[in-house]
């Protein structure tokens, strides 16, 4: 199965990250439920993380049966959703927020089925650049996996700390962008602190690829931040910003900006 190449100039991801490993920085990936807290306040706190420092936006497609969103992210799926989004509104919230940050589409297989054989082209319109499906792992389902290669988005893959060394190998080949490692098992969620045996696993993910090895679930606070980004090319942040736009956007912006100075203290 053939896959864009990491290298394509005309990659908004790839050109992001080839533009950060030029200059010797970190990516920051933010992740953010499209519709939370509300219709408006999801546009400024997408623009907002954007001028804060984030090199890549993860915006979450609410889903009523997510399996690896802990309660935070489920939480704010049910909000959304609540309040009448859906897979056109998320489409349309990424035109409207018109920002100079890749987008990747965070969603799960169901919804895009749902919305048509045109989705990932009606994303890629609205200004998506590369999409995350959290349940279609590799082999699952080789013709819809060529399909979703061959289309507009980068194809980000997911892969687990427990995955053999050849398997991440393999998982990588049919990717693009960058490999979203997991810290950890379980779903996502805030945690205290990192699992002990991450830098094992990233440095087996590096000897398996050459794409850029962003690592999420559990990254809470800053200092965990900057921790990650010395070992990886990326950190992913979700769950810490998605539960600081509860209280405000203004309070998810200002945690944003705080991850990024301490990323780029950490260098």
């Amino acid at each position: 199965m053939a896959s864009r190449s990491a290298t394509t100039s005309s990659d908004p991801i790839a050109a992001r990250f080839g533009a950060l490993k030029a200059a010797g920085r970190r990516a920051l990936v933010v992740y953010v439920t499209a519709g939370h807290p509300d219709l408006d306040g999801s546009l400024v706190l997408m623009r907002g993380i954007a001028a804060a420092g984030a090199d890549v936006i993860e915006v979450g497609v609410p889903f009523s049966d997510p399996l690896v969103d802990g309660p935070i992210i489920q939480a704010s799926s049910q909000r959304a959703l609540a309040q009448g989004m859906d897979f056109g509104g998320v489409f349309a919230l990424i035109a409207r927020a018109k920002l100079d940050a890749p987008v990747v589409l965070f969603t799960y297989l169901n919804p895009l089925l749902a919305a048509g054989d045109d989705a990932l082209g009606r994303a890629a319109t609205a200004g998506a650049s590369g999409i995350l499906l959290t349940d279609l792992p590799v082999g699952a389902d080789p013709a819809l996996e060529a399909r979703i290669a061959a289309g507009p988005l980068a194809f980000i893959r997911l892969v687990a700390p427990t995955t053999p060394t050849p398997r991440m190998a393999e998982i990588a080949r049919h990717g693009s962008g960058f490999v979203y490692l997991i810290s950890r098992l379980g779903v996502t969620g805030m945690r205290e602190g990192l699992a002990a045996e991450l830098p094992e696993t990233i440095e087996r993910l590096r000897s398996a690829t050459s794409l850029p090895v962003c690592v999420g679930f559990g990254i809470s606070t800053p200092e965990q931040a900057a921790a990650v980004s010395q070992q990886a090319d990326g950190v992913v942040v979700g769950s810490a910003v998605v539960q600081a736009a509860d209280a405000s956007v203004e309070r998810a912006i200002a945690l944003v900006r705080e991850m990024r100075a301490a990323i780029d203290g950490a260098r």
